[in-house]
């Protein structure tokens, strides 16, 4: 998505504070690969200059008045569809919207915690930056809603895949990071209620999202979802998410699995929070093997590690393919590095967990 006439990726920047919209252009207008093009201090402007300027980028402040952030990217979904990363407050409220906002088509989200503080104000740039790179890679479905609740039976069935077959699991560790929210939906909602393993899942999110994020994933699905606490034990029918602002990991404790939630300062070598590879190399430890790790669409390379280790003890692995991920980086890692068993589209990967059931 690149401007033919200045090769520089062409970003609007669309918030109600004048403070934001200046800290976002501070940091954006110092790469010299980006232009921003405007600025708007509403929904309403932001549509308007969303089709005028037709950008390869738009920032989304979710609350506004005239026209929130919402309501305005589904008006620029429906008439200009193009890139849009929210930028959200650190709030349950904040978090509920964001995941509207990336049922509605966002690539991605930021969370808006800039302060005084010398050290928030370094990581909202570095993940801004991050971010609006990883978006303008990102593979781009034109302002497609995302996938509703389904009925837990594939519309065509299919035999579970010939490199599957015969393998017997216990548990389930699903990570992902961008794209995560919705690919996560589209998967949980396709496993029935009565599936007889225990699912943990570790998405790159902070703390005060991940709570919101389960529940809401809990109303859509049909087994029971809910953020992780210290002391939980994988049971079947039951998916945990792990919280953010900290690292999860898995241990054995008499016949069950347990979590552990530590904090990111026992590992600061995970650069990702909560960590896929220390939650899925714990698991298959705590496990030794007996599971199914899944790799969803995501930036980086978390999840490799763990992946590696589980083929090693004789787990089974499953990536998404390229064509579905939103950010083919986190399941790339795994197909390149020959620890994936099966690499399958997005609305393929509940249906398969769902035949470990039989």
């Amino acid at each position: 998505m690149l401007a033919p006439s200045t090769g520089k990726t062409r970003i609007l920047i669309v918030d109600d504070s004048s403070f934001m919209r200046m800290a976002i252009r501070s940091v954006l207008s110092k790469e010299p690969t980006i232009e921003i093009v405007g600025t708007a201090a509403d929904g309403m402007e932001g549509v308007e200059k969303a089709i005028a300027l037709k950008p390869d980028l738009i920032t989304m402040d979710v609350e506004m008045p005239r026209m929130d952030g919402i309501a305005a990217l589904r008006q620029i979904m429906a008439k200009a569809p193009t890139r849009v990363i929210m930028v959200s407050t650190l709030t349950n409220e904040g978090a509920r919207s964001t995941f509207e906002a990336l049922d509605a088509g966002a690539i991605d989200y930021i969370p808006k915690n800039v302060t005084d503080s010398a050290e928030a104000q370094n990581t909202f740039r570095e993940d801004l930056l991050r971010k609006v790179k990883e978006a303008v890679r990102s593979r781009f479905t034109r302002g497609i809603a995302a996938p509703q609740v389904r009925p837990a039976a594939p519309p065509v069935q299919r035999a579970i895949s010939s490199r599957l077959a015969g393998k017997k699991i216990n548990y389930v560790g699903i990570g992902a990071s961008t794209g995560g929210p919705v690919a996560l939906q589209e998967v949980l909602s396709r496993i029935p209620v009565n599936f007889p393993y225990g699912i943990i899942v570790g998405i790159h999110m902070p703390k005060a999202f991940t709570g919101p994020y389960a529940d809401r994933l809990n109303a859509k699905c049909s087994m029971s979802i809910r953020e992780a606490v210290d002391g939980d034990v994988l049971k079947p029918g039951l998916a945990l998410i792990a919280p953010g602002g900290m690292h999860t990991t898995l241990v054995r404790q008499g016949g069950s699995v347990v979590v552990k939630t530590v904090p990111t300062s026992a590992y600061p070598h995970y650069v990702y929070i909560p960590s896929v590879d220390l939650m899925i190399s714990t698991m298959a430890e705590a496990t030794n093997g007996s599971m199914l790790g899944v790799i969803l669409t995501g930036m980086g390379n978390d999840g490799f590690k763990g992946m590696q280790l589980l083929k090693s003890k004789g787990g089974v692995t499953i990536a998404q393919d390229e064509a579905t991920s939103t950010i083919y980086g986190m399941p790339k890692a795994c197909v390149d590095g020959g620890v994936a068993d099966d690499v399958l589209p997005l609305g393929q990967i509940g249906f398969e967990i769902s035949k470990f059931a039989g």
